[in-house]
């Protein structure tokens, strides 16, 4: 097994190592951003093609300036990247050459330090639209729609996992609480699909997301069998809290095998088809749309809608609500229980991988040991949904991403998970059951 390990490492290191010729879309942004200080200011800026550069990890712009008396003139950019690593620091900016005269490192580190990274003022962007050519909207609209825009991820994120939560709860009354490390393995199984698929020089986007996906559902899926069979069904029968201490227990131990099998650095994926499309403006402000973001917000809101329809509309569906309402009852009528319970499992731990694969593609990675607090917030949306119905905890899913973006978009966001962890306090005190829920607890031992 140990071998079998460490030559997939391998794999994996060799082919992100190897993919240091393509160039993302944050890269040709970050290249884009750097022409306006190299021409007048009132200069107006074309970008006619991008292409590779005369030197290796080089990329080249070939744009078209028009000054104010009417005349055009022709120039490039090259910019240099770096490759090694695979951290988050990976691809950065290291050189700039002008019409093919390199650019002095003093004035490159001024550049970078004091124009491209400034956060206050971020440097326009010659390709986007001017903000006149846009629809004009009120102040608040506009910053209420890009923060609304903004919480659709972790909508779907929140909302599948607290279905997953539901999904197992609404069976045997306990609360899995390794299933935020699911999501975090979903995450490194995305990577390691798609380095492999990078290391055989076929991949492009699409592709390298179908894979992800691919992947990580087959090993969550594989994962959850196993924890299912081999510590689940042993704790069918016991009593107070030994389901839930074996699961925090299996959170450990899982972190500790993401952390050995991926190292404590991150593993990242460049990002694609993450070019934000301008919708409307309000003075300077330009309301953006990320498509990769609402992509894979629609995948995962989607793959948690088939989840309810499964319960509701499905025969494993009845089997289901049959055996979380009275098990012995179904037994009788012909229901497997322990199926139902094992693919019950699986189905959650197959949503989990799904919300990996999204948080790895969106925001570029997730740790070893960020599955915690995932799988912590996603607790609170099942409770606040109510854990018992998965509909319930699917809506208290969402109800917790817009509870975080307007946090954030009116409050100070560094007490934003304070805050969510404080309402599940209020809601346990004042609704038990949740909000779609009972108001009072089931006669099940939590």
């Amino acid at each position: 097994m140990r071998p079998l390990l460490l030559s997939i490492l391998a794999a994996v290191t060799l082919a992100l190592a190897g993919c240091g010729a393509d160039f993302d879309t944050d890269q040709t942004r970050l290249c884009r951003q750097a022409i306006p200080p190299l021409n007048p200011p009132n200069a107006r800026i074309e970008i006619e093609r991008t292409t590779k550069g005369p030197v290796p990890r080089a990329l080249r712009l070939l744009y078209r300036v028009q000054l104010g008396d009417g005349l055009s003139r022709h120039r490039s950019i090259d910019c240099l990247f770096a490759s090694e690593g695979t951290g988050p620091s990976r691809g950065a900016m290291i050189g700039i050459a002008s019409d093919g005269r390199p650019m002095a490192d003093a004035s490159f580190y001024l550049l970078r330090r004091f124009y491209l990274e400034d956060r206050a003022s971020p440097p326009p962007d010659p390709a986007e639209p001017a903000a006149e050519t846009l629809p004009s909207i009120p102040a608040g609209l506009a910053y209420g729609l890009q923060q609304g825009l903004g919480a659709l991820p972790s909508a779907a994120i929140y909302g599948m996992l607290a279905a997953a939560y539901a999904l197992v709860y609404g069976l045997t009354g306990r609360i899995i609480l390794s299933f935020g490390e699911f999501a975090a393995l979903g995450a490194l199984a995305s990577v390691v699909g798609v380095a492999l698929l990078l290391s055989l020089t076929i991949s492009t986007p699409l592709s390298g997301l179908a894979v992800a996906f691919a992947v990580a559902i087959a090993v969550c899926a594989l994962h959850g069998f196993a924890m299912g069979r081999f510590v689940l069904r042993h704790l069918e029968r016991a009593t107070g809290q030994q389901l839930l201490i074996a699961t925090i227990g299996l959170a450990i131990a899982m972190s500790e095998y993401l952390r050995l099998a991926q190292g404590p650095e991150l593993r990242w994926l460049p990002p694609v088809f993450n070019t934000p499309i301008p919708l409307a403006h309000t003075g300077n402000f330009v309301v953006t749309l990320n498509p990769l973001a609402l992509a894979l917000a629609a995948i995962g809101l989607g793959a948690t809608l088939a989840v309810v329809m499964l319960i509701r509309r499905t025969a494993y569906g009845r089997a289901w609500r049959a055996v979380s309402d009275d098990a012995k009852t179904a037994a009788l009528f012909g229901v497997d229980a322990r199926a139902v319970h094992d693919v019950a499992v699986i189905i959650a731990c197959v949503c989990c991988g799904i919300a990996g694969v999204i948080v790895t593609a969106i925001y570029g990675g997730m740790g070893f040991a960020g599955g915690f607090s995932l799988g912590l917030k996603a607790l609170v949306a099942a409770v606040l949904g109510g854990i018992g119905s998965v509909s319930g905890a699917a809506l208290g899913g969402l109800c917790i991403a817009a509870f975080e973006a307007i946090w954030s978009a009116t409050l100070p966001i560094e007490q934003r998970d304070l805050a969510v962890y404080s309402l599940l306090a209020i809601v346990l005190i004042w609704r038990p059951g949740g909000f779609f829920g009972d108001g009072e607890l089931t006669p099940r031992r939590v």
